[in-house]
């Protein structure tokens, strides 16, 4: 993935765990390490196929310790519970930003139909039926 809407300014505010992303023409938007993570465009996330996806559970404290540029087309963004394999295209980190919404309401639903929890020191047990 190359290409997509580079952004002007990354800033990472370590004690709210959010990443700002600024872009030309005044366009803000923070994400959360988090959302970050869940969305990862990883192996160990996506999976090696459509239909492959991995659910991330237990990740809500995780924060970023480093953001590394690669080339002029992506940014390796290295979480504190040790990943660091994704690649976050310029366009791909867009597609976060203007689609957070849905995606974090798709994740939470996931979450739900899975019994799994965000925070890592709940465990979710379901007793349906």
């Amino acid at each position: 993935m190359t290409g997509g809407k580079r952004p002007t300014a990354i800033q990472l505010h370590s004690r709210s765990k959010r990443l700002e992303l600024e872009y030309e023409g005044g366009e803000r938007y923070q994400l959360s390490c988090e959302y970050l993570r869940v969305y990862s465009p990883s192996a160990e996330v996506l999976g090696h196929g459509h239909g492959q996806e991995v659910l991330q559970t237990g990740k809500m404290h995780v924060g970023i310790s480093a953001i590394n540029p690669v080339g002029h087309y992506a940014v390796q963004l290295v979480f504190d519970d040790g990943h660091d394999t994704g690649l976050f295209s310029w366009r791909y980190l867009y597609e976060l930003c203007t689609e957070y919404a849905s995606r974090w309401q798709d994740y939470l639903d996931r979450l739900e139909a899975a019994g799994a929890s965000r925070d890592p020191d709940v465990q979710v047990l379901r007793l349906d039926g």
